[in-house]
């Protein structure tokens, strides 16, 4: 019986990695893979799944006001599994399609992607994402002070965001994973040499 998977981690922890693993082990078994992410992910092109460490491979880019059951009867294509990495940025509405595959067309789904925002606030696809999947699970990394890291830190040069638009797209140049203890520390630092 199939299942809707969430496995999510703070940035930083191989989710894409793991997401790219995940589509190669299925092919060499010679199954069909759809692999999405929610086209609004653009940083390494519109159409294309990469991770920090240099795996890629072609996928579809969703576009926010996509039904994901209609898209995927269009393709006219069985697949065998269906694989999303930067499901956060996935709308309610599409989550509900992707459980309601799971439910009527027996097919696997395995979503990666953040729980959290920079300010610590669930993302839209997150949240529905933890109410209606079978399996949760965390896939973790570490902070600089060796702690498991929760937070998703934006940061403009050296000082840590905490306000703004929910999305940024970003990698390792604007974000930083960090545990909620160094998270809130290095805000009240900066908060403190602001005021004096």
């Amino acid at each position: 019986m199939a299942k809707l998977y969430f496995k999510y981690g703070a940035m930083g922890s191989s989710k894409t990695a793991q997401a790219l693993i995940t589509k190669f082990n299925y092919e060499e078994r010679g199954m069909k893979v759809w692999l999405i992410k929610p086209a609004i992910d653009d940083r390494d092109g519109k159409d294309i799944v990469k991770s920090r460490i240099g795996l890629s491979e072609p996928c579809y880019a969703i576009p926010k006001n996509t039904d994901l059951i209609e898209e995927y009867e269009r393709r006219g294509e069985y697949a065998d599994v269906i694989i999303a990495d930067e499901c956060q940025f996935l709308t309610e509405a599409q989550v509900d399609d992707l459980r309601r595959i799971v439910d009527e067309y027996d097919i696997p789904v395995l979503c990666f992607g953040l729980r959290t925002d920079f300010l610590t606030r669930l993302f839209e696809g997150s949240r529905r994402l933890f109410e209606v999947a079978d399996s949760i699970a965390e896939i973790k990394t570490i902070c600089e002070c060796g702690k498991k890291a929760t937070v998703n830190a934006r940061f403009d040069g050296d000082k840590i965001v905490t306000e703004g638009s929910q999305v940024m797209i970003g990698g390792n140049e604007s974000y930083i994973a960090m545990c909620h203890k160094c998270y809130r520390k290095k805000i009240n630092m900066q908060k403190k040499h602001t005021e004096e």
